[in-house]
């Protein structure tokens, strides 16, 4: 890799306050704000809208369609004759 064209890659903390939720990791993303991590390092913070604590997929709380209702909808209006 060339010298002095990429950004630098250290560890930032992603943080969900919807869900109360942080974790740390790397990124290349900046930041202005940050936060005291759990060990007592200071880190760039980055308050982002959906993590795993707050996504209907992993936290098991998906809404089930109506998809039977959908197809009787369906064939009602387009079925056979």
């Amino acid at each position: 890799m060339k010298k002095g064209i990429h950004p630098d890659y250290r560890p930032v903390v992603f943080r969900d306050p919807g869900a109360d939720f942080a974790f740390l990791t790397r990124s290349t993303i900046t930041s202005t704000k940050t936060i005291t991590w759990e060990d007592g390092n200071t880190y760039p913070v980055v308050d982002v809208d959906v993590s795993s604590a707050s996504h209907p997929f992993y936290t098991g709380r998906t809404r089930v369609l109506d998809t039977a209702g959908r197809v009787e909808r369906f064939n009602r209006r387009y079925g056979r004759a």
